[in-house]
């Protein structure tokens, strides 16, 4: 069943799971997605990317990118997109509309500002409340012309210009940001620099290459010529270790569970999730690593574990920030619990992810407490049947669903559905491994 399809908004009724067993292959990374997806548009000639995410972020992406002109086939197994240059979009007819996609916005933007055209590019209400600062900054001193609703919230009306190059430190780690500034120096004259106060994701920097362009890494600046040619290319999208860390986690706190994730991205970027599960104490194990256009894929096999718990802070804090919500969920039945800190950027997901985890846990009976940056959460604890909520949020409604396999009786997860803005298959995925 494509659950999204039939049921967007339906609430979920999860039983405790006695065990968890089968072998996954997971639709395609969601951040590598749209980074293809929006290089792909701006290259010369036909791409094709396989497994691309069935997410409904990834598909507010294309959505746009059709909307500037670009000719789009959704194949059973693949997308092809037909690339029509920088130089080749033109100005869209209408608002161009990122859904609940933070992602599409703040990337797209970097590729809109350089354009001969103007455009606005709005979202959901979940997105239009999602600060936008941090990239009209680098933008405007290249020499976008942008405007915001408060100066900060979408939607961003942009007047397409010439940009320049510039040299920029980011106040705080952001792979969007890094992305966003990198995509706009495609347009502008010379060399632009991103430094960044700690690694994050590099996926940008990854795809750029593939495409064609010059980029250069020296410590943790990255610097990218702009005006390359950028060629079509023939592209495989890495399970996304995002939506395997749903399962992971499950593996990991059902009794007599072996759960087997084929072909997942473990980009050294994304698998500090991998080093602190195993920190933990969890049992996993990385099988058949490869490297494919760029990024590294593997198998990982996950048992059930006694978990002794952890700490995320500083640099580690950004490189979780995602599974921050399924982790804390970990917490609450390690031996130690969880500490989160450094974690304000939490606040400004599409929930505030501090309150709505805190949220959830107490309605689990669990004990929780909460910070300005972050949160603790005692181990040893057990979660009681409940009616949890997911906000609109697709990452608090699969977190709190694992939450659920380990409860004393029948949790209820209201809004279900939010799921699908990454996610679409999760319900489903998880009904065939408590059926194995």
């Amino acid at each position: 069943m494509n659950y999204c399809a039939s049921t967007p908004r339906r609430d979920e009724v999860i039983g405790p799971a006695r065990r968890l067993r089968g072998v996954l292959q997971l639709a395609g990374d969601k951040s590598i997605s749209h980074r293809y997806a929006m290089l792909a548009a701006v290259a010369e000639g036909e791409s094709r990317i396989e497994n691309y995410s069935t997410g409904a972020d990834c598909q507010s992406t294309l959505s746009c990118l059709e909307a500037l002109g670009v000719d789009i086939r959704r194949e059973p197994d693949a997308v092809v997109i037909v690339g029509r240059g920088l130089e080749g979009w033109r100005a869209p007819e209408q608002t161009l509309d990122a859904g609940n996609s933070g992602s599409t916005m703040r990337m797209l933007a970097g590729l809109l500002a350089g354009q001969r055209f103007a455009s606005r590019i709005a979202g959901d209400a979940s997105l239009s409340r999602r600060p936008m600062d941090r990239i009209l900054k680098p933008l405007r001193q290249m020499g976008a012309r942008i405007e915001a609703r408060q100066e900060r919230f979408p939607p961003l009306q942009i007047e397409g210009t010439r940009l320049s190059p510039i040299e920029y430190e980011l106040p705080v780690p952001s792979a969007q940001v890094k992305s966003c500034i990198l995509l706009a120096g495609l347009y502008a004259e010379g060399r632009t620099a991103v430094r960044e106060p700690v690694p994050t994701r590099d996926h940008t920097e990854i795809a750029l290459r593939e495409f064609g362009a010059e980029i250069e890494q020296s410590g943790r600046t990255i610097q990218i010529q702009g005006r390359p040619l950028l060629k079509a290319q023939q592209l495989r999208v890495p399970g996304d270790l995002s939506s395997a860390a749903f399962f992971l986690a499950a593996a990991l706190i059902v009794p007599d569970s072996a759960v087997l994730i084929q072909g997942v991205g473990l980009n050294p970027t994304r698998s500090a999730l991998l080093d602190f599960l195993v920190g933990m104490g969890a049992e996993i194990r990385l099988e058949n690593v490869s490297q494919r256009h760029g990024e590294l894929v593997g198998d990982i096999l996950a048992r059930t574990s006694q978990l002794r718990g952890g700490v995320i802070e500083g640099g580690l804090t950004a490189a979780l920030i995602d599974e921050i919500p399924v982790l804390a969920v970990l917490g609450a039945l390690s031996r130690e619990g969880l500490q989160v800190r450094d974690a304000a950027e939490l606040r400004v997901k599409e929930t505030d992810r501090i309150a709505t985890v805190a949220e959830n846990l107490r309605r689990l009976g669990a004990r929780v407490e909460v910070f300005e940056d972050g949160f603790f959460v005692p181990g040893q604890q057990r979660f009681g049947a409940a009616e949890l909520d997911s906000f609109g949020d697709h990452r608090i409604a699969m977190a709190f669903t694992v939450a659920a396999l380990a409860a004393a009786g029948e949790c209820v997860i209201r809004d279900a559905g939010a799921a699908c803005v990454s996610f679409p298959e999760f319900f489903q995925r998880l009904e065939d491994l408590r059926a194995g």
